[in-house]
């Protein structure tokens, strides 16, 4: 009787596969992967190993011995209390406490403060408040504590904001229209966060996580790199780290550039080293999983992207693994047998600088 194995589709779901079908879905998730951005497929050697990897009979794996690699977050502190009705704990505890258990309990060699929202927008009017709290998670705490929270340009367009939703606009073909709103508010954004972020330093923060950069197209990741850029500048020590909505950068505008550079439809190769010329210090890709696919297409296509990011990037790169990206699946509360040797593959195969 042929041998097979379980593993998990891209939903979550439970499936088995034989060492032949885990294979083909390797191949082919590398391979599509390689296309689309146009870097290397992974070598047999390094398909083998993420064979072992996900054929383990383990539930839980880790990587060998003097791999490890130091783990940052993004918004996880605020899921020890919040219940969203998804991945949330709702266990009665405040944001501080939350902090404090990620540093002491979770081992998090990072932590980071961020407002329910999770938006720059929703902050400013509220800026004092989370001045306060960081202060005093500063006073309580030891490892670094940086203000997290995502660009998330989609707010600043109606009926959330000021300007004109740039797909309407489009819907009713006028492009030059939707294109200025899009203009306007990248430089909105941009003076935003960095207002925001001007507040928080003065209050202790160590750094600021851009988390979901690019989640509403090239304008959105412009203003990042901007926000990033003046930072920099003003702060010289601020750690920043920027974390991507996607592999590549949708073309909302798809005129806008940075350093010479057009935004639309970069790859994780090609945004780290824009991330790098901004200022920032880290970059972390965010690999997108498919649902209707295997773990194994959606790994091995997730390891492909990062592997290229990490070998051209000047910055260390820290991947984002959580629910429907890095290879994991999409699932609020994902699998720890997937979770595991996904952040396995990504250390030993893809050579992530962190997770």
């Amino acid at each position: 009787m042929t041998t097979e194995y379980y593993t998990r589709m891209g939903d979550g779901s439970r499936f088995s596969q034989t060492k032949d079908e885990i294979y083909e879905d390797l191949k082919t998730g590398t391979a599509i992967a390689a296309d689309l951005a146009g870097v290397s497929e992974l070598s047999a050697d390094e398909l083998d190993k993420m064979a072992e990897i996900i054929m383990d009979p383990s539930i839980f794996v880790s990587v060998e011995r003097g791999k490890e690699v130091a783990l940052t977050m993004d918004g996880g502190t605020i899921r020890i209390d919040a219940d969203q009705g998804n991945s949330g704990c709702g266990i009665p505890a405040s944001r501080l406490i939350g902090l404090m258990t990620h540093e002491r309990i979770f081992c998090q060699d990072t932590i980071e403060l961020g407002h329910i929202d999770y938006s720059f927008k929703p902050v400013k009017p509220i800026v004092s408040h989370e001045c306060q709290n960081m202060e005093v998670i500063q006073q309580n705490t030891i490892v670094p504590v940086f203000y997290g929270a995502m660009p998330n340009m989609g707010l600043y367009y109606t009926p959330d904001g000021p300007y004109p939703n740039p797909s309407d606009l489009m819907r009713e073909f006028k492009i030059e229209e939707a294109m200025e709103s899009i203009d306007n508010s990248v430089e909105h954004l941009t003076r935003d966060m960095v207002w925001i972020m001007q507040k928080l330093m003065g209050s202790g923060s160590d750094g600021v996580n851009f988390d979901t950069a690019g989640a509403a197209g090239d304008g959105d990741f412009l203003a990042t790199l901007q926000a990033c850029e003046q930072l920099r500048a003003e702060f010289p020590e601020i750690y920043i780290e920027i974390g991507m909505a996607g592999e590549s950068v949708l073309g909302m505008h798809g005129s806008l550039e940075y350093k010479g550079k057009t935004l639309a439809g970069l790859w994780p190769h090609e945004q780290a080293k824009l991330c790098a010329k901004a200022g920032s210090n880290l970059y972390g890709p965010a690999i997108n999983t498919n649902t209707g696919k295997s773990f194994a297409w959606n790994l091995a296509r997730a390891v492909t992207f990062t592997k290229a990011a990490v070998l051209e990037s000047p910055i260390p790169v820290h991947v984002n693994m959580g629910m429907g990206v890095g290879g994991v699946p999409m699932l609020e509360t994902p699998p720890i047998d997937a979770v595991t040797r996904a952040n396995k593959a990504m250390v030993e195969i893809a050579g992530v600088d962190g997770i």
